[in-house]
């Protein structure tokens, strides 16, 4: 099988649970937000980018690989309104390099597509599969634009596809370094250096926080679920929580008092979180880690591996309304 993006924070783990299930597993990354330490002992790695098309498809022609699993992407919300040609090029034409490749293989049983729940935009919550997408960022863009690829390749080339829509992921070997996503990662970093927790607004915005391991199972299963195909998945926590509330949380697993700095409100998605009826039914099982005891665990490991050093986005495309915090350089 291939994982693209497999030595990013989704895709390690599910590189993991693959190797451990006994799937050979080749993982293509460039390393721009994932570590080579996250790539699992037994998976071969290929460092390079979706968007070389010539290397991708050298890849399907050296391997014949009866699953894919497409996780690389910059899945930074609130950035893409900044960044709007790289999230596009990265994660529409990126992709399409990979379902290209995986059409002329003639191999490829299963195309498995991460894609998330930005899809659905500011849509009345429990927002479920049912909804009809109105993405209000161009990340959100971006991931309906292949997920609408990949029914027209299934109606075309038949290639059967499973697509997930995940969100607020967290837990180990997340990039807690990036200063543009991953709230968690974010607020352990923070208060590992001493440093307040950066709060946009007054932090009463609802997100449904799911630990990986309640993920990264679920879309392996997938691959060889006939229940699966050609279908869409929301997957992840029932839990809703503010922003501030899980500042507390971290906080208490680090035994500090919380420090938290409130910034200028920025342009969002006030409610977000998902029904996940459809997954429980062919799958026969949800999210079951509690945010308290899935925060204890990342926190563990944040401590081992300690605070990362923060690094701007060198390739800001649009400077008007970028948040204050995103335009420091260090």
């Amino acid at each position: 099988m291939l994982v693209t993006g497999g030595a990013g924070f989704m895709g390690s783990h599910l590189a993991r649970h693959a190797v451990a299930a006994g799937f050979e597993v080749v993982v293509l990354d460039d390393l721009s937000g994932g570590f080579e330490e996250n790539i699992p002992v037994g998976a071969r790695f290929v460092r390079g980018s979706i968007e070389d098309e010539r290397l991708v498809d050298a890849l399907f022609r050296d391997h014949r690989f009866r699953y894919v699993f497409h996780l690389a992407a910059y899945a930074a919300e609130g950035l893409s309104h900044f960044i709007r040609r790289y999230n596009y090029r990265n994660n529409v034409v990126g992709s399409m390099n990979v379902i290209n490749a995986a059409v002329n293989a003639g191999s490829v049983e299963r195309f498995i597509f991460t894609s998330s729940i930005a899809v659905y935009g500011a849509a009345q919550t429990p927002m479920s599969e049912a909804t009809v997408p109105r993405p209000e960022d161009p990340y959100g863009v971006a991931k309906y634009a292949v997920e609408l690829d990949l029914e027209a390749a299934a109606r075309m080339f038949d290639l059967d596809y499973t697509i997930f829509r995940p969100h607020n992921v967290y837990g180990e070997h997340q990039n807690i370094g990036d200063r543009y996503r991953n709230v968690v990662g974010i607020f352990m970093n923070q208060v590992m250096q001493g440093a307040p927790m950066p709060v946009f607004g007054d932090g009463l915005q609802t997100r449904a926080f799911t630990h990986i391991d309640d993920v990264a199972p679920v879309i392996l299963r997938s691959a060889g679920l006939p229940a699966a195909r050609n279908q869409v998945f929301n997957v992840g926590s029932e839990d809703p929580r503010t922003v501030l509330e899980v500042a507390q949380v971290v906080a208490a697993a680090f035994e500090v008092t919380p420090v938290i700095v409130h910034l200028p409100a920025r342009h969002e998605v006030v409610h977000a979180f998902s029904d996940h009826a459809r997954a429980l039914a062919v799958f026969g099982s949800h999210a079951s880690i509690a945010l308290e005891d899935g925060v204890q665990r990342m926190a563990a490991w944040a401590r081992r591996h300690g605070p990362r050093l923060t690094k701007p986005f060198t390739g800001i495309e649009i400077e008007r309304a970028l948040p204050e915090v995103w335009r420091q350089r260090s």
